[in-house]
């Protein structure tokens, strides 16, 4: 029964409640909503999250051991990355990180979505590459966080 009551605790915890994370400005925001051409030899990389589950869950997001930021529900970062190489993206997760493995060529946005799912003591969070026409319908209807604001440091 306490481990039923614990369950029932963790999921409402999940599922109700609301984090918060520093917001960039209103400028900042619409700039990265044109979705135009990363700068010459680059690539865009939007990194969001739309999920319904987690709202009271912030997650760090971390690309080559950088942080991008903490992530909160209907958030999104964008950053850009010198275009031909791989890179790893990591989110926080319940027990370790989980990772994305993104080859971008210069020229290209691409679009990361970050969603959180069931864990066995609180929502865990993991990454999938989006094309790039959902990524942006979805970005559209997000807020652009400020970056580098990670609660852990690595």
């Amino acid at each position: 029964m306490k481990f039923f009551s614990s369950l029932v605790l963790a999921a409402s915890l999940i599922l109700s409640g609301c984090a918060s994370v520093d917001m960039a400005s209103q400028a900042d925001n619409a700039k990265a909503k044109e979705f135009k051409a990363p700068s010459q030899g680059m690539a865009g990389v939007y990194i969001y999250r739309d999920s319904v589950m987690g709202k009271a869950l912030k997650r760090d997001i971390w690309l080559d051991g950088q942080c991008v930021g903490a992530s909160a529900p209907d958030v999104f970062f964008y950053k850009e990355v010198s275009g031909g190489k791989t890179y790893q993206i990591d989110t926080e997760s319940e027990f370790s990180p989980n990772t994305l493995e993104l080859m971008v060529e210069a020229g290209k946005n691409y679009f990361i979505r970050q969603f959180i799912k069931m864990g066995v003591m609180v929502g865990g969070s993991d990454l999938e590459k989006m094309p790039e026409d959902q990524g942006q319908k979805a970005v559209a209807k997000l807020n652009m966080a400020k970056p580098g604001q990670c609660k852990t440091i690595r």
